[in-house]
């Protein structure tokens, strides 16, 4: 092709070839020969995009929250809920809309079902916020990215997790009663990488937050979108554990512990008397593209600077205005 005739060429400053642009396209040396590593014209994305976790039930001995959906297309990595990565996207040069989820707001000392998280999108990735923990009432927990835990109450009925979303994250635990009210404990929210665990009405264990998935996009392994801990009001009952990845841990007799912010983590269930629940901990928004690439963020956009990893710059987007946009290429 035509566009292809004028090769304009960087250099180091002993002459040796680094890079060059060849039409369109984007190509650097490997010491023996041109390789491509991007057109100018269409941008190969990947991204990690997380939504915020749902907050914990309250007041007594409630259910956490549930993980915010989880999606990436890190090769080698997967999505939430046991799916595979997805197809890193390209991108026409352009602007691209970004918004990140917030987590679930607590919810205070009335026997209430907790919040779930708002939903993340970045350019066509959408997904969804957790499911809030089922209240000390013994309501299910609520559906979401990840389901939330279900609450107790002094029945012996089983009190079922919210479902998670296929391609993102895991259902809720069971939360578990007894006739008299002495053994009332909350199930564990749903995580991106497993589902929460049941409560044990027998043991007065409460249910573990389920564990989320690990990522390596930026250049560091590390989990997130955890599930909230189920909680206890019983003085003999154990607490469920945080899911590995932000979840807040289940407290007995106390307010419950918030999910980590930008993680996706569930916030806790309540266990005091009574108590208030775990806010959901806020989305956040990773991705990568060739170096390079321009990218720049509309205001209201906080943001790392970008780091390198490899042939790729990454970007960490932690806070979004309403109507926040990234521009690529």
């Amino acid at each position: 092709m035509a566009s292809k005739a004028r090769f304009d060429v960087w250099q180091a400053a002993d002459g040796t070839n680094l890079m060059r642009r060849s039409g369109d396209d984007i190509e650097v040396w490997n010491g023996s020969a041109w390789v491509f590593l991007a057109n100018t014209n269409r941008v190969t994305v990947n991204y990690l995009v997380i939504a915020g976790g749902g907050s914990g039930g309250a007041a007594f001995h409630s259910g956490g929250g549930g993980a915010g959906g989880y999606r990436s297309s890190v090769a080698g990595e997967s999505s939430g809920g046991g799916d595979s990565a997805e197809s890193a996207l390209s991108l026409s040069a352009g602007s691209y809309s970004i918004q990140l989820g917030a987590g679930g707001a607590q919810v205070g000392t009335s026997v209430v079902v907790g919040n779930d998280g708002s939903g993340t999108t970045f350019a066509t990735v959408s997904c969804t916020g957790g499911g809030g923990g089922g209240d000390s009432d013994g309501t299910t927990g609520r559906s979401g990215g990840s389901g939330g835990g279900g609450g107790t109450s002094t029945s012996t009925t089983s009190h079922s997790g919210g479902a998670g979303t296929s391609g993102e994250g895991f259902a809720g635990g069971t939360g578990a009663g007894n006739s008299d009210g002495s053994r009332r404990n909350g199930g564990g929210g749903g995580g991106a990488g497993e589902a929460g665990e049941n409560a044990n009405s027998s043991t007065r264990n409460a249910g573990d937050g389920g564990d989320g998935v690990q990522s390596s996009i930026t250049g560091s392994a590390v989990f997130r979108a955890g599930g909230g801990g189920g909680s206890t009001n019983n003085a003999a009952g154990t607490p469920g554990a945080a899911g590995l990845g932000g979840g807040g841990a289940g407290v007995n007799q106390t307010n419950g512990n918030a999910g980590a912010v930008n993680t996706g983590g569930g916030g806790s269930g309540a266990g005091g008397s009574p108590g208030t629940s775990g806010a959901g901990g806020s989305g956040v928004i990773i991705f990568n593209v060739p170096r390079f690439t321009a990218v720049s963020f509309s205001s209201g956009v906080t943001h790392d600077g970008g780091s390198i990893v490899g042939n790729d710059e990454v970007y960490t987007v932690t806070e979004t205005d309403p109507g926040s946009t990234v521009t690529i290429g």
